[in-house]
């Protein structure tokens, strides 16, 4: 039987995995693209069996608890906008939240709480009004990966491209003003579906962009892209969050 340990290091509330990092991982089982539907959150420090379903998917369990699964899908994120390192790096200026606003800032990927080469610290922030012609709100972020991501093969790991197209996709959901948001919500990961085409390696100067595709009732759904420096489009993903109690974001209360 396979199993996998989520290290403390990756999680995103405090006592549970980071989605887009957990979906990564899972995805490694899925011999294609994959999508991943998170239904409990994933614990720490605990070993969990990785199973092939009586479907054919791939189910993440701890005893008799479901917490994931994942199976082989198609996604095709057209229209992918082109943002320049330069402008990624002034939409980090804009972020939101820090580490008095965030309401999970020790979170793996975008808390302002984690250290340099601890964290991904990917701080997306809005791209200046009307830069993308069509889009109500794009949110960016720079991103150059710590060499501790690197895979064997010596470019980034496959969970950490899933991570860095996490996260933003959360800023820019409760970020969509025009779908009702006022930016205070708090939401979890439920499911993500990614593609990816190229991985950086450590050192590179990446971006990553990430915009609101619409809403349905307290599901917000969004695709983000991770891009290089000139702007190539490496991967993407498609996301669904789901707005929650902050007590159920923080997994006091299932």
């Amino acid at each position: 039987m396979v199993s996998l340990v989520i290290d403390s290091r990756f999680r995103g509330p405090p006592h549970s995995g980071n989605g887009g990092y957990v979906c990564g991982r899972l995805a490694r089982h899925v011999a294609a693209d994959a999508e991943v539907t998170l239904r409990a959150p994933p614990p720490l420090e605990r070993a969990l069996d990785i199973l092939t379903g009586a479907d054919g998917g791939i189910e993440l369990r701890e005893n008799d608890r479901l917490l994931a699964t994942a199976r082989v899908t198609g996604i095709d994120v057209p229209d992918v906008p082109k943002v320049s390192y330069e402008a990624a790096e002034e939409a980090v200026g804009r972020t939101p939240y820090d580490e008095q606003t965030h309401n999970l800032p020790t979170c793996f990927v975008c808390g302002p709480a984690r250290a340099h080469g601890d964290g991904l610290r990917i701080f997306a922030g809005p791209l200046q009004a009307g830069s993308v012609p069509g889009r109500p709100v794009v949110f960016a972020a720079s991103w150059v990966p710590h060499g501790s991501l690197s895979g064997e093969d010596g470019h980034v790991a496959p969970e950490f491209v899933w991570a860095a197209l996490d996260c933003p996709t959360g800023y820019c959901s409760v970020g969509a003003r025009h779908l009702g948001l006022n930016g205070d919500e708090t939401a979890l990961l439920g499911r993500m579906a990614a593609r990816i085409d190229r991985r950086p390696r450590p050192g590179d100067r990446c971006v990553v962009a990430a915009w609101p595709t619409g809403r349905e009732g307290r599901k917000l759904f969004a695709e983000s892209a991770l891009l290089s420096s000139e702007q190539e489009v490496l991967a993407v993903a498609r996301t669904t969050w789901l707005l929650v109690d902050r007590q159920v974001q923080l997994g006091a209360i299932a």
